[in-house]
């Protein structure tokens, strides 16, 4: 990641000169390692801006080629906008302190850990907030309130991200559901695929959605149903051992910080296509200023202060790129 250090006058010159680099050090290589285990990157389109805020839409599919015959004339196809989605980027802030005793008496466990400690908290953050937006998400909501600020987790279409009647902007009548019941069960992951594989655009053209991934929170059971669904190329639940076309075929992500935002017996599991997602914006994830840490010493107490700042948001745009099932009150898998 990018990380963008400045230093106020008269730092090099002071008893805290000499910790400054290798301050900076432990801050990018704790932001470095952290990085590398992010599963944020994986479920959200990462993009950047330079605007205060950027809208999301798509466009329906235009309706093809028409047969006219010898001469016939061209018949005129067009596209029209989809729902639009507003993403305000989001100020973010996080500051340590290193006492001059601490600079002077050489301390240099504590000169690692805070910093280590302070990029592990903003990483942290961003991880946490996009387990946040997805376990709400889960839950069915539209909006979440993180750590006291109101955070937007609808779909484009003001629907919440996972529901039984997405309408289409074409035709409000006709609706979609990414929303299902059914426990996971390599039955249920069969359905669910072929679910999100008949998904249709706005103007009722399909798509070619082709999920990829299984998400699921850090739950045992869970963990063994899916494993031993596409664990093996032999039917796990027949005597005869029929093949199994799951085998082999998904990317399987565990994110332990889904844990704290999925109710105590609930089972959750979710389908993405990573592709889709990428080209289309599903989830979408924007940094407008990357981390930037200013290091200053603070008149009164003689403290050397990092201060970090940094501004990104993240919401929901496109629902197509991804289902849920083990949702209470969702369509019913066998039934769809």
């Amino acid at each position: 990641m990018n990380i963008t250090f400045t230093q106020s006058s008269g730092l090099q010159d002071s008893i805290y000169g000499n910790a400054q680099a290798p301050i900076q050090r432990f801050i990018e290589d704790r932001g470095e390692e952290f990085e590398q285990a992010s599963v944020v990157k994986d479920l959200f389109l990462m993009g950047t801006t330079q605007n205060y805020a950027d809208m999301m839409t798509s466009m329906t599919a235009m309706e093809g080629f028409k047969p006219v015959g010898e001469l016939g004339a061209y018949p005129v196809d067009g596209m029209r906008e989809g729902f639009k989605k507003i993403l305000e980027q989001m100020t973010w802030k996080d500051s340590f302190a290193l006492s001059r005793e601490m600079i002077e008496d050489a301390k240099i466990m504590d000169m690692r850990q805070q910093p280590r400690q302070f990029m592990t908290s903003y990483h942290r953050t961003r991880e946490t907030f996009g387990a946040a937006l997805f376990g709400s998400a889960m839950a069915g909501n539209k909006v979440i309130d993180f750590h006291g600020m109101k955070f937007d987790v609808a779909a484009a279409d003001e629907k919440p991200l996972f529901d039984k009647a997405h309408p289409s902007v074409v035709d409000p009548a006709y609706t979609q559901s990414n929303q299902f019941s059914d426990a996971f069960s390599n039955d249920a992951l069969g359905r669910m695929e072929t679910a999100m594989q008949k998904f249709n655009g706005d103007n009722k053209n399909l798509l070619g959605v082709s999920p990829d991934a299984i998400v699921i929170p850090n739950d045992a059971d869970l963990k063994n149903d899916v494993f031993a669904a596409i664990g093996a190329d032999k039917d796990p639940v027949t005597a005869n051992n029929a093949f199994n076309y799951q085998y082999g075929r998904w990317t399987v992500i565990i994110w332990s910080y889904l844990d704290r935002y999925v109710a105590a017996g609930k089972k959750p599991w979710m389908l993405m296509d990573s592709t889709y997602n990428n080209l289309y914006g599903g989830a979408v994830w924007n940094d407008r200023v990357q981390l930037d840490v200013r290091s200053t010493i603070d008149e009164n107490t003689d403290a050397n202060v990092w201060r970090g700042y940094s501004r990104f948001n993240a919401t929901f745009n496109d629902w197509r790129a991804f289902a849920i099932g083990g949702v209470a009150g969702g369509t019913a898998l066998k039934s769809a």
